[in-house]
């Protein structure tokens, strides 16, 4: 079982990274990039899409592991636009993937805000 309160690390934040990207794609969903920080200051989780690409950025730094990986999981969710019971069936299928021994154990996934940072078109 993962801690609540372990620190995130970037070595984890990459091998989850990974781990999502392959279970999103067994799932037929898109798989967005992802990457640390967000650019935007302050936030702790931004989803950016640019040319039909989506790339999820979360904070790591100072942070638990859980709501590091709570937030990748929910970018994958938000950059696939999926809602209700899709969206649901996913996150147990994304927390299956990266966190054994969670299922069923995990905090709830609420429905956090995303700040979606759109390219500005002249």
């Amino acid at each position: 079982m993962i801690d609540s309160m372990e620190p995130a690390t970037t070595t984890r934040f990459a091998f989850a990274a990974r781990e999502l990207a392959e279970a999103a794609r067994s799932l037929g969903l898109v798989v967005p990039g992802f990457r640390s920080p967000p650019r935007l200051v302050g936030a702790d989780r931004t989803l950016r899409t640019r040319g039909g690409r989506a790339t999820v950025a979360v904070r790591v730094r100072g942070r638990p592991w859980v709501p590091v990986l709570s937030d990748m999981i929910e970018g994958v969710v938000a950059a696939n636009h999926l809602i209700g019971p899709g969206a649901a069936r996913t996150r147990e299928a994304l927390w299956s993937a990266v966190g054994a021994g969670w299922v069923g154990q995990r905090p709830a996934t609420q429905a956090a805000e995303i700040v979606s940072i759109e390219p500005k078109v002249a």
